[in-house]
């Protein structure tokens, strides 16, 4: 936990030229600090922070839902692979089977006009196309197996955590 900017801060780069490195002191990890939230690491005072970022990074990135894997996601070329540009799959890509997860946190540290509101996004783009995708694109796009069971499985969670 990075104190100074409230939040993880996962990569430490040992050998890699300046130019070539990502300032990790920028991204911000939704995926890996909702786990570490799940986890029991981080206070009330931190989740609501985590959150609010979360919901900056939403904003910023024009995305849907907190389930962003990360933001700002690493620059083009950062990745061997090529299906990992900016804001694909796991650089950046929206996932409900991350976002979701934070519901139930939400709701166990009392937040629970956040985690239903959080919740709402979730739960319309099912309905809007009509399967548990396994990611989305920050417009809005389906990506990946309509029936990802992973996202189906935390939604059922989340809305379990609230009594729905």
């Amino acid at each position: 936990w990075d104190e100074e900017n409230q939040k993880f801060r996962p990569h430490i780069y040992i050998r890699c030229e300046e130019e070539a490195s990502p300032d990790e002191d920028e991204i911000f990890y939704h995926g890996g600090t909702i786990v570490a939230i799940k986890a029991g690491l981080l206070s009330r005072e931190e989740v609501v922070h985590s959150l609010n970022k979360m919901r900056e990074n939403v904003k910023a990135a024009g995305a849907q839902s907190i389930g962003l894997t990360l933001y700002p996601a690493y620059p083009e070329g950062s990745f061997e692979n090529k299906s990992m540009g900016a804001y694909q799959y796991q650089n950046g890509g929206d996932w409900t089977w991350f976002g979701a997860r934070m519901i139930p946190e939400l709701v166990r540290y009392g937040l629970l006009e956040d985690a239903l509101k959080e919740l709402d996004p979730f739960i319309d783009r099912v309905i809007e196309n009509d399967g548990f995708f396994e990611w989305y694109t920050v417009d809005g796009q389906a990506r990946g197996s309509g029936v990802f069971r992973g996202s189906a499985g935390v939604l059922l969670e989340a809305m379990d955590s609230l009594d729905l």
